[in-house]
Formats: C-alpha cells, structure tokens, sequence
C-alpha cells in the first residue's frame, strides 16, 4: 500500500478564508482560480480537460483516487483515455485519497501520476464547506500552500487573459478516416480529445486549426463545415477567432459550436457573454430543450455564459438550464448555424445529446 508523507498543506483563499489538509501529488505551492465541480466520476478526464486551464480544481466527491490513472495511449495523435497529452488544472484539492488504488486499466496512482507532471494537491480538506464558500460568495482566486512555502505571493487571475491561447494547438494538424467523405474544419480553443475521437469514429477528415488561424484564406483547402471546440476562460479575448467565424458564417457554411464554441459563436453574431458566479462544472446539468418538454442530463466545464437578451432576431435559444435559468444552446433561425454550452460527447457523460452531431454531420 501507498504511504503518503501526511505533510501539512492549506487553501487560501483571497478572502482570507483558509481551509486545513494534507499534500499529495507534487510537493509545491499552485494559485488560481478555486472553482468546483460535482463530477462522481472521471478525474482522468476532468485534469486533462483543457477548460480547466489557469484553475484549481475542488472535487465535491468526497473519495478520489480508488480506481488509479489508466495508460497515456495514442491512436493517431489523439489520447484514447484523457481528454489531451496534459493536466490543466494548476491544483486539486479533495476531501479523501484512496491510498488504494483497483481498475483494470489503471498503471499508476494519482499521486504517482500528478508528482510526474508536477501538479500540486491537497487532502483531508472540508470539500463541503469550501463549496458553500464558493456557491454564496463566487469563484474567487487562492492558493494551496504547503507547510514551509511562503504564503506572499502575487495570484494571477486567469479571467484577464486569453487562456484559449495558452491551451490551443500551434500547428494546423490533420486526422483521416477510413472513408474521407466530408471535411471539417476543427476550430481548436482548447478540444478535448473525445470530440477529435467521435469525428475520426465517423469517417470525417479533420482539419484542426489553431485559434487564431486564418481557415478561410485557402490554406486548408475546401471543406464542409465548421465545429468550434470548448475551452477555457473567457471568450471576449478570442477577437481574431470571432472574426474568422464571421468569415464562415459569410460563406454561409454549417457551424456548430461546444461549450466555448457556443460563446464564440453568439459573439461573432453579435450577442454578448457575461460570467457566471460560481459556473457550471458537472455531469448532472439539467438541461430542457425549448421546443418541448425534454430534458437531458448534460456534462459542462464553464465560467461564462451567453446573454439571449442581446442575440437578434435571426437567432433563438434552443436550450435553458434548468437550475439557474441561464442559455445552453442556440440556433440561427434560417441558416445552417447552432452551438450548446454543455459537452454532447463527454467521455463518462450520458449519450442521450449525441444527435447533436448528427444534425450537424448531416448539415454537411
């Protein structure tokens, strides 16, 4: 069995607030912006997820760690069981480590795992209570300290900077099915990879492009359509993008936009996006479709959210969230152009919110 060092370790947060524990992980100090997610299952996934990018991760899930961390295997350039080649969250803080690890596919702990890519984390914490901290007063940015690190030190906000830039890929990079009949451009603002998998799962030429490239100047040649990816922070940044997806909407190409993608979209049509106070971060979102009375459970990784007071009167929203109110998806009344906010193919995630895919395969 596993021993952890029991070392002492605190959360800080800007208010003053702290919150006692345990290090695990790598041994070092980590700020950023403490946000929680009430994800059962998935921590793989939820780490490697590029929208956590510049945050600290508070897992609600009060035992963390008991099935291990799988193999890091890619098939073609895309990780079969992460949702890219990295951990983002800048820190994890959780309430109970399994010090014993079970899964048939697991190689290694998370201790292991995090130490190797220098990921600082903290135990024994009261998650509960520092997510009633986080539900009544916000996201707010902290620290994890451990014993003997200096508490001074300047935190950076990841909301007033382009994140997007950080996380996306830095070369145009293409992937093929056995059967190429269709060519998407894949609009990279942080993808995760199980986007990439469902794609390549269905014979569709991927081109996959930085954020801020230029896809409409011939470069990448012809292609069908236009998927924006999630990703993280906050989406006024994203100016050149914005403009690109204006080109394609000249075009009048099929456009569909996740998570990220969905606040770009809006934006480059005109509307305008605003923060949340504490996000959306789970696998239990209750979304309702506004044309019936259906209702999917829906995975979701966001700080930001769009204002439908200021779409025009070409676009309607097509999904509400059911908890706060607030838009999940919208639609251009005419043309060939959609998005959501929350994530129809997460790995680990009910499958019922797939079809959006369909809708805009069959666009192409």
């Amino acid at each position: 069995m596993q021993l952890l060092n029991r070392s002492r370790s605190i959360v800080q947060l800007d208010n003053g607030l702290e919150f006692q524990g345990y290090s695990f992980g790598y041994m070092a100090p980590a700020d950023g912006e403490v946000v929680f997610s009430t994800t059962m299952t998935g921590y793989p996934e939820s780490l490697t997820d590029p929208s956590y990018e510049g945050q600290i991760l508070c897992a609600t899930y009060p035992l963390i760690g008991n099935y291990g961390v799988p193999e890091a295997i890619s098939a073609g350039g895309v990780q079969q069981h992460f949702e890219s080649d990295r951990i983002h969250v800048r820190g994890l803080i959780i309430s109970d480590y399994s010090l014993k690890y079970s899964h048939w596919s697991a190689i290694k702990s998370l201790d292991q795992w995090l130490r190797e890519n220098r990921v600082p984390a903290i135990y024994g914490v009261d998650t509960r209570e520092l997510t009633k901290v986080i539900r009544d007063n916000g996201s707010m940015l902290g620290r994890i300290i451990p014993d003997g690190a200096s508490p001074q030190w300047d935190v950076e906000d990841p909301n007033t900077t382009s994140l997007v830039a950080r996380v996306s890929c830095r070369e145009v990079i293409t992937y093929t099915g056995q059967v190429r009949s269709k060519r998407v451009v894949l609009l990279d603002c942080g993808v995760r990879h199980s986007i990439l998998r469902y794609l390549i799962s269905k014979n569709i030429e991927v081109i996959r492009v930085p954020w801020d490239y230029n896809f409409n100047d011939g470069s990448v040649g012809r292609y069908d359509g236009l998927l924006i990816s999630s990703g993280p922070g906050n989406p006024e940044f994203c100016t050149t993008t914005i403009a690109n997806i204006r080109q394609t909407m000249a075009l009048g190409k099929p456009i569909f936009g996740i998570c990220m993608g969905h606040q770009l979209l809006a934006r480059a049509a005109g509307a305008k996006t605003f923060k949340l106070k504490y996000g959306h971060r789970s696998h239990n979102q209750p979304v309702q479709a506004t044309d019936g009375n259906r209702c999917y459970i829906t995975a979701q990784n966001h700080g930001y959210t769009v204002d439908t007071t200021t779409l025009s009167k070409d676009w309607e929203p097509i999904f509400i969230n059911m908890n706060d109110g607030t838009n999940e998806g919208i639609r251009h009344k005419s043309k060939k152009f959609f998005s959501t906010q929350f994530y129809p193919d997460m790995t680990g995630n009910p499958k019922d919110t797939s079809y959006l895919f369909d809708i805009f395969l069959t666009a192409l």
